[in-house]
């Protein structure tokens, strides 16, 4: 997979090019990254690459003749879909992640100061994207964000294959917890369940925990989520226990 970044910071993409997983799969060639400076397609002395807004108002917009310049050599050697990084798109999830991690490339817009020039938007991006209703300092954050949730889906990209297929979001609900050695630490215990070598007990477990932190931590998944038999079973369960619970209390 490519990616082609139009950002002022290459530098910053290091962050995901020299360490870590994302690090390991470049190195296995999974994926290439390009950074493409509209400084370098600006025509005066001092690089400009910002003006005031018309209309007026505080801040700076970034020109649209060395965004679009920048994007069009991208576009030479990258077919995949333009997208924006900003706050005003649609917000990022996993299933966005594994749609466009089956691409050849994209082309990440990494804007900075108040935003670009409408009409850039209008006539070079197919899409924006969020990653939270929040304003960072510029693109770039977004678009590793973007990037590392791509290429850990990637085929090779982590050791385990299944690390990916029972991260939290990939089937609809938040991951279950987990635990390491020691088996007791500090008068904690591991679940029994855990160490009982019982597969199918375990798996059980894992489904209960996971609808368990769920449906406490984030119970708008569950509204939008077609549950099978087993989760609806489980679920009338733990809300049978967290009303007992209640009552005690």
């Amino acid at each position: 997979m490519r990616f082609d970044i139009i950002t002022l910071f290459p530098e910053m993409f290091d962050a995901v090019t020299k360490y870590g997983i994302t690090s390991r799969a470049i190195g296995k060639k999974l994926y290439e990254v390009y950074c493409w400076n509209p400084r370098d397609y600006t025509t005066d002395v001092h690089k400009t690459v910002d003006d005031r807004p018309y209309g007026g108002g505080p801040g700076m917009v970034m020109l649209i003749e060395p965004l679009e310049s920048a994007i069009l050599d991208a576009k030479v050697v990258n077919a995949g879909k333009v997208i924006h990084l900003s706050p005003v798109g649609k917000a990022l999830t996993h299933e966005k992640a594994l749609s466009l991690s089956k691409e050849q490339g994209l082309i990440l817009l990494a804007s900075r100061y108040e935003g670009v020039d409408q009409r850039l938007i209008d006539t070079q991006v197919d899409e924006e994207i969020s990653i939270g209703d929040y304003v960072l300092s510029g693109g770039e954050l977004p678009a590793m964000v973007l990037m590392d949730a791509i290429i850990r889906l990637l085929p090779g990209a982590l050791g385990d294959a299944d690390s990916a297929i029972e991260d939290s979001f990939a089937n609809g609900l938040l991951d279950c917890p987990h635990y390491t050695r020691p088996e007791v630490y500090k008068e904690q215990s591991v679940p029994e369940v855990l160490l009982s070598g019982n597969h199918a007990k375990i798996k059980q477990w894992r489904l209960k925990q996971s609808l368990f932190k769920t449906m406490t931590k984030r119970a708008d998944l569950l509204a939008n989520r077609l549950l099978t038999k087993e989760e609806s079973r489980l679920l009338v369960a733990l809300k049978q226990e967290q009303d007992s619970h209640n009552e005690k209390v």
